[in-house]
């Protein structure tokens, strides 16, 4: 017997985020991922959605997965934890959210990939849509990046200029949907941890914005060059300036996110950036 016919299965919400978050903390854990996902914000985005299933035992959640409902797409996230691996709950999670999506496809995301998870998923004729490295950086070790030449930074202003060097530095790249300006500028300036003081903005020598970092409480939001200036150290110097200021500011670590098919993610690893998991999401199509 492995232990599933003990297991009492029954909804969860708002009153459960203990043990919501003791069990995240347990998969990111041993399989890394975003960190985020153990806070409650994050937590109550991915998991307390439409319908909940929670696999309980002896008083302590060993499973669970929320799924959202309404329009043509569900949205899904289940967790099992590191202990009860390997006994069918992640196959039973993963059939009830396709039970409760109906004739919807179904998007799941999970921020604490693994390859099982990945393994699972394609034997269930999921497509991986997206998926992306989480590292982290100890702020113990700063790397040293010369400034390029020519190139000034200063703190950015939220205006025109950051926004058009952040479409211009992503206008290339595959699927990029450009925001308006009201909506970007209106996302970072309304987010109470975006750290204006330590975000940079870079100048070539005739005073054209060329480049920029943002930063968001101890994360790296995003770094930008446009493409003109690409492969000129300046967004290793963006990246390193932005450390030693978050270093300054009494940070002990850094994190970031970037896409797999990014080749900036060799350069974090360059700076001192050091994996620490994946997240990713997956759709099912009905038709």
């Amino acid at each position: 017997m492995d232990g599933t016919d003990a297991l009492t299965w029954e909804e969860f919400g708002d009153d459960h985020l203990a043990e919501l978050t003791g069990l995240a903390e347990a998969c990111l854990a041993v399989d890394g991922g975003l960190p985020l996902f153990a806070r409650t914000p994050l937590l109550r985005a991915r998991l307390l959605q439409t319908r909940t299933l929670g696999a309980w035992h002896d008083g302590g959640l060993v499973a669970a997965v929320g799924v959202g409902l309404g329009g043509q797409t569900a949205t899904s996230t289940g967790l099992v934890h590191p202990d009860w691996r390997g006994r069918g709950l992640g196959g039973r999670l993963l059939s009830w959210a396709g039970e409760q999506a109906g004739d919807a496809d179904l998007l799941v995301t999970t921020e604490s990939w693994s390859p099982d998870t990945d393994a699972l998923f394609t034997a269930r004729g999921f497509e991986r849509t997206f998926a992306e490295w989480v590292q982290r950086h100890d702020l113990g070790a700063l790397p040293e990046v010369a400034r390029p030449v020519d190139v000034t930074t200063e703190p950015v202003t939220l205006g025109p200029e950051l926004f058009e060097t952040y479409r211009e530095s992503f206008a290339d790249r595959p699927g990029f949907a450009s925001p308006t300006a009201e909506e970007w500028l209106g996302e970072l300036g309304e987010d109470d941890e975006y750290r204006a003081d330590l975000s940079l903005i870079a100048h070539g020598p005739d005073g054209a914005a060329v480049g920029f970092v943002n930063v968001i409480d101890n994360w790296i939001d995003q770094v930008g060059v446009v493409p003109a200036w690409r492969g000129r150290r300046v967004g290793a110097y963006l990246v390193a300036r932005a450390l030693r200021g978050l270093a300054a500011d009494g940070a002990r670590e850094v994190w970031l996110c970037v896409n797999d098919n990014n080749p900036a993610a060799g350069l974090y690893r360059r700076l001192g950036f050091q994996d620490f998991g994946r997240r990713a999401r997956y759709l099912h199509r009905r038709s």
